[in-house]
């Protein structure tokens, strides 16, 4: 998009920028929801949407560093997404019926991973531990995890969806 006039351009700029060194964030919202409104109701359709965040939103600046090796972390939701690809795809083979929903989970993996790593926690002493509902359509990549940590063994793996 070209600026047609420059000049006014820095105007706009600059009383943004006063309005917000001088009367600060809730100000400026308010005139910008109001221009947003006038041109509406003028019939003018804007190319874009301001939106605000939310507001337990934290900037990228303030975000604490993740812990953990982020590297690895993405190696074994790599392979985890793969075997469960492999799971049903190798079910299919014994009966096309049984059918299965591997981009479920693949789109997914990342939010579970985070769970499974960050969140979820076990019974202790302390805490009951964390009672987590699966979508049942994600399930080829929880017994995919299972089977990579050694919590489930190759034979239970081959009786998924049998």
């Amino acid at each position: 998009m070209q600026d047609l006039d420059p000049v006014e351009t820095q105007e706009w700029l600059d009383a943004l920028e006063s309005v917000l060194d001088k009367e600060g964030e809730d100000r400026a919202h308010y005139l910008m929801t109001r221009m947003g409104e006038l041109a509406t109701r003028s019939g003018s359709q804007l190319p874009y949407a301001i939106t605000t965040p939310y507001r337990n939103t934290i900037p990228v600046t303030h975000e604490a560093r993740m812990p953990g090796d982020l590297f690895m972390e993405r190696r074994i939701r790599s392979l985890v997404r793969w075997n469960a690809m492999a799971m049903v795809m190798r079910t299919n083979l014994k009966d096309s019926d049984l059918g299965g929903h591997i981009s479920s989970f693949a789109s997914s993996a990342t939010l579970y991973d985070i769970g499974f790593n960050y969140f979820f926690q076990a019974p202790t002493d302390e805490h009951g531990g964390d009672l987590i509902y699966f979508q049942g359509h994600t399930s080829p990549g929880v017994y995919a995890r299972a089977f990579m940590e050694g919590r489930i063994s190759e034979e239970q793996m081959n009786n998924f969806r049998q």
